[in-house]
């Protein structure tokens, strides 16, 4: 079973912007998160960096996985696409995704992906802006988008990334890909939609209490 730990991507998931996607807090929860970058150095080495957790922090998997790439862009697109394949073989296709990316093109371009797979024509909101040499990543990317319930993106600082250090110096944490692969479903249910009314707001259930009503405090 995977152990449970603080929800670091839904934080910063919710503390940063999703381009072109306003997220009002009801919307913004999501119930996988996955945090991906990918390195390029000027001899064509670098890395791919993946991490992906639920929304209550448990840790789904984590990649470092050194490559060969032709440049920065291809390095970050590729990392994205793996982290979503990688997600798709272990989540449900209705899941509701938060990606988070270091990268400001790639994050504008996801969330277009997304805004056009809910108008009537898949045209998005504004022309995606793909950089040469990445559409095979991109074209994979999509599909992916497609193919969950709800998925959008958010920039974050590369020096919050939790997959940057994973992607930068994959020599350092090979032993991350040895982990057992985990299927795991979102367990935490502490946040509910306004809409649900099985949990009064903390003033009906302290005028009920008061009240005098039977059977104790709200929470027993």
């Amino acid at each position: 079973m995977a152990a449970h730990r603080r929800p670091v991507l839904r934080n910063l998931f919710d503390d940063s912007p999703t381009p072109h996607i306003a997220h009002p807090p009801r919307t913004h929860q999501r119930e996988f998160y996955v945090a991906t970058d990918g390195s390029y150095r000027s001899d064509g080495s670098g890395g791919l960096g993946v991490v992906i957790e639920t929304r209550g922090g448990e840790r789904v998997a984590r990649l470092s996985v050194p490559d060969t790439v032709p440049d920065n862009n291809v390095a970050e697109y590729r990392a994205l696409h793996l982290g979503l394949d990688v997600l798709a073989a272990r989540a449900p296709r209705t899941a509701t995704v938060g990606v988070l990316v270091d990268h400001d093109d790639l994050a504008e371009n996801v969330n277009r992906a997304a805004l056009a797979g809910r108008g009537p024509d898949s045209r998005p909101p504004h022309p995606f802006e793909v950089p040469g040499r990445t559409a095979h990543h991109w074209r994979g990317i999509r599909a992916r988008v497609a193919g969950f319930g709800e998925l959008r993106a958010a920039r974050i600082d590369s020096g919050e990334n939790p997959a940057h250090p994973l992607a930068n110096t994959p020599d350092q944490y090979a032993h991350v890909n040895r982990d057992v692969d985990r299927c795991v479903l979102p367990r935490d249910d502490r946040w509910q939609s306004p809409d649900d009314d099985r949990y009064p707001p903390p003033s009906r259930a302290d005028r009920e209490r008061t009240d005098g009503a039977a059977g104790g405090s709200a929470s027993d």
